[in-house]
């Protein structure tokens, strides 16, 4: 009989725990694969934190990072939201601090400020709209044209969407993401020589030289459902390369080549890796660490979620 794994035991202990505890596993597309196998949904972290609200059990495990259990919790106000490791931060909220954005707002209370959903919920609390990738020109052109804009905080996305819609009034935070950031067009150019039959498809957090040289460019969720549903058979992928285990998952039969960034020779998000099993098994066990907010922070940061989706 061969030995069973240790991987596969405490899979069964998770499987078992996520039963006893009436949970629900949320895993983002950047999780380890081994991790999304066992999510009852992997998706975005809007998209998760919506289709928790459509399930019946009493515990939210978020496996992705700290700012998506928040959002989570906003719609979710009445659920146990708990998270693998409490350490899994984003760079993006590390640099777009809850009181810089409040002093703005003292300083130009004329501007709308619209947040990017890679932000903390005090961030949230303190913004008049809240964006994802994929709809980020949708809301920056439901305001109207001679409002003047704060977009929060990722300056690559920033400056896609201030191309897409011709905003002129729009002034753009100078925040980064550093998987998306360091993304080279050199080497870009370099996979391009390598796959010459193969089209490249970018996330907006990539800088504009690499979106340049997309031919599609769409959010996490949007960018796989594109390559998978797209007759093309090769693509070059200019996002974390998590969404390996769902484009093969969803097209076995194509070939996706990862592009190494300029740090290192990967395409990986160093928080969203700090998930592991052994920590999702014994969040589930313990409901730590448990995600909490104060009332006040999230009566005002699920408000401009609520405009977000109302459009």
């Amino acid at each position: 009989m061969p030995a069973v794994s240790i991987h596969t035991s405490i899979a069964e202990e998770i499987l078992a725990l996520k039963k006893q505890r009436k949970a629900i596993i949320l895993a983002h597309h950047y999780q380890e694969s081994e991790i999304q196998e066992l999510a009852d949904v992997i998706g975005d972290s809007l998209e998760l934190a919506r289709k928790a609200k459509q399930f019946d059990g009493e515990v939210i495990v978020f496996c992705g990072v700290w700012f998506m259990a928040e959002t989570a919790k906003l719609l979710n106000p009445e659920r146990i939201v708990v998270v693998p490791d409490k350490n899994a931060g984003c760079s993006l909220v590390d640099s777009c601090p809850a009181d810089q954005v409040r002093a703005f707002k003292q300083r130009y209370p004329d501007h709308v400020i619209v947040s990017y959903i890679n932000t903390s919920a005090a961030v949230k609390a303190e913004s008049d709209i809240i964006c994802t990738s994929r709809n980020a020109v949708q809301v920056v052109n439901s305001i109207p044209a001679d409002k003047p804009i704060l977009f929060c905080p990722d300056i690559n996305l920033g400056n896609y969407v201030k191309q897409q819609t011709g905003r002129q009034n729009m002034k753009i935070w100078q925040g980064a993401c550093i998987v998306h950031a360091t993304f080279a067009a050199r080497k870009l150019t370099a996979a391009r020589l390598e796959h010459p039959t193969a089209l490249v498809a970018a996330h907006p957090e990539c800088p504009a030289e690499v979106l340049a040289m997309a031919d599609y460019i769409g959010s996490t969720s949007a960018l796989i459902e594109h390559c998978v549903k797209s007759d093309v058979s090769e693509w070059i992928i200019m996002t974390e390369s998590g969404v390996r285990h769902s484009l093969e998952k969803g097209a076995p039969s194509k070939k996706f080549y990862f592009v190494p960034n300029e740090n290192c020779n990967c395409s990986e998000c160093p928080y969203m890796r700090m998930n592991t099993l052994e920590k999702l098994r014994d969040c589930l066990e313990t409901l730590e660490p448990r995600l909490e907010l104060p009332a006040s922070i999230m009566e005002r940061a699920r408000l401009p979620i609520e405009r977000m989706l109302a459009l």
